[in-house]
Order: C-alpha cells, then structure tokens, then sequence
C-alpha cells in the first residue's frame, strides 16, 4: 500500500491539462491540480463517483443466487497504480478508473459492489474458486486466459512511449527507437515488443535498442529526467497519468499492447461458465450508450482508450 505521502508526492506537482476532466460533483475537499477549476482531481476517500442506475432487462440477466444476495463481489489489485486503481488520501480507500467502472456496471446490475483487493495472481485464485464474481483489474483478454475465463471488454490495452517534454522524437515503428536508450520493465508484453523491434533492427542493419530495467517507476523517471534513458516505454493509463501530474514529461508514441497482431483490449473478467458475461457486457453497452463511461474516462485522462461496445471473448494476445 502506498501511504499519503507517497501519493502526494506522486501527484503533487499537477497542472492542468487537457488529458483529465472534471471530478463529479467537484466539491471535494482533497484534490490535486488546479483547485477551483474543472481540471482538479477527486483523491479524498468522498470520491463523488459517477453513478448508473438499475436496469431491470440487464439486471435479468445475473444468475438468480447472485440477484438474491443482492452484491457483486469483486476483485482487484492491491498494487497502488493511478489511475487505474490506488489509494486515497486516508491511505485504505481504493479509487480509481476500475473501481468507477466497476460500480458503474454493478449499478446497472441492481447489485451492491463488494470491493477486495488481493494480489494479482489472487485475482485468478478468487476467481476459480467463486470468491469472486468478476474481476476488473487492467486485466488484457488473451488466448491462454480465454480457456478458463470469459472476458467483456471495456477499454483498450494500450502501451506509450514516454520522454522529457519538449523533445522532437516520436516513436512510430522499430526504425524510431534504433540506438536509443529505452527503460521497460520485465517480463511484460512491451518488454516483448521492444526486444523484437531491437532484433528487427539489427537484422535491417540499424543499432539495436539499449534496454534499461528499473524495479520501481521513480527509479525510471529520474533516470528519463538525468538523461541516462531516452524514453520509458510502459502501459499507456499509467503513463499519460504521469504526463498530466508531473508535468514534465510527454507521450511520443503510442501502440497496441497485442503489438502488430492484435488490438489488445481490457476486460471484466469472469470464471467460464458462471453466466455473468452476458450481464456484464450489456451493462457496459448500456453505460456507453448512456454517457456515464465516457465520463469516467475523461475523469481519469483515459478516453483515448474507449470502445464503442463490449465484446465477449474477443481475439486476445497471442499464446506465448
């Protein structure tokens, strides 16, 4: 958990910009950017959340035991990542973009959400063993997954180049990055698309990418500000929260987290077979159709990354 501190810091250095829309109601007492105008941003645990409203021929759609307990348990990451999912300024309350989707779609159901956050391999423990109903966490439809879960998409997966503001260089193939130091952390599907862009360019006769790892995101962004690194490539909610807050760097390029083969797309995750895909998707295309989701994107900087409906169990990334 990331303390008060550790978020003020974070985001203290705000300023206004066009990526982050207004905070509901705005009148909450904690926010960060410009107080007093529609760019500042709600971060008290009061969240003034953009709520729906129950639709009876959705709501029939959840399984009965489900209807009957009356709440939709779901999972999320405990990691502290804005503006997906973090802490508020009384360090235990869990706000974000997944958590506003989540109650806008648990609201359409006629359904209390029941939030828990768990470490992610947890979120797939819970959701085997009906702990939980669904899981909206960042969680990218991919083929392997797609055998024991089903998905109803909601947002792009998408990743970005982050450099120092200012600079000229835009990113939009391998020959763009050819020679240039560039951090990624390990292990991730950018990782991936980085190493095999260095390997392309080398087969073309171009300088391979100089590759930097940090363990934790304020190692890379001193290291992008001292210029020891050129860019840091990562997933792009997270990157263009870091633009709008910091105010010191910008985003030069920005891609498919499935690479050249597939539009990677996030999803409400549920265990095969429960029977609430179905539910899930239409509550996000009534959302969408209804306004509501887009303005909980704009909220959070992310209507880059909108679709115009759910899809259930979409193409996914590629199996490894």
């Amino acid at each position: 958990m990331k303390t008060r501190r550790t978020l003020v810091t974070a985001v203290a250095a705000l300023t206004a910009s066009a990526l982050l829309g207004g905070c509901g109601d705005g009148d909450a007492q904690e926010t960060v950017g410009s107080k007093g105008r529609n760019n500042a941003i709600n971060i008290s645990p009061d969240q003034h959340r953009i709520r729906g409203k129950k639709v009876d021929s959705i709501a029939a759609k959840v399984p009965a035991s489900i209807r009957q307990r009356g709440t939709l348990r779901i999972g999320g990451s405990a990691d502290a990542s804005a503006p997906l999912g973090f802490y508020a300024t009384d360090d235990k309350t869990r706000i974000g973009s997944e958590i506003d989707i989540a109650t806008l779609v648990a609201d359409t159901l006629g359904l209390e959400p029941e939030f828990q956050a768990v470490s992610w391999e947890n979120l797939f423990v819970g959701l085997d063993s009906s702990k939980f109903d669904g899981v909206f966490s960042n969680v990218t439809v991919t083929e392997e997954r797609k055998e024991k879960y089903d998905f109803a998409t909601y947002r792009l997966d998408d990743l970005a180049f982050e450099a120092k503001k200012g600079t000229s260089w835009r990113v939009k193939g391998p020959e763009d990055v050819a020679g240039k130091t560039v951090s990624v952390a390990s292990g991730t599907n950018q990782e991936k698309i980085l190493v095999d862009w260095s390997k392309q360019n080398q087969k073309a006769g171009r300088k391979p990418v100089d590759i930097k790892y940090f363990q934790k995101d304020t190692d890379y962004y001193l290291a992008l500000q001292s210029g020891r690194i050129d860019a840091y490539f990562g997933p792009n909610p997270t990157s263009a929260y870091h633009v709008a807050s910091a105010g010191q760097t910008q985003i030069i390029g920005r891609f498919s987290g499935g690479g050249d083969q597939v539009q990677g797309k996030i999803a409400a995750t549920t265990k095969k077979g429960s029977g609430l895909v179905d539910a899930y998707a239409a509550a996000l295309d009534h959302v969408i159709e209804d306004g509501s989701y887009a303005k909980v994107l704009k909220r959070w900087g992310l209507s880059s990354e909108a679709v115009r409906k759910s899809e259930i169990n979409p193409p996914g990334l590629p199996k490894p």
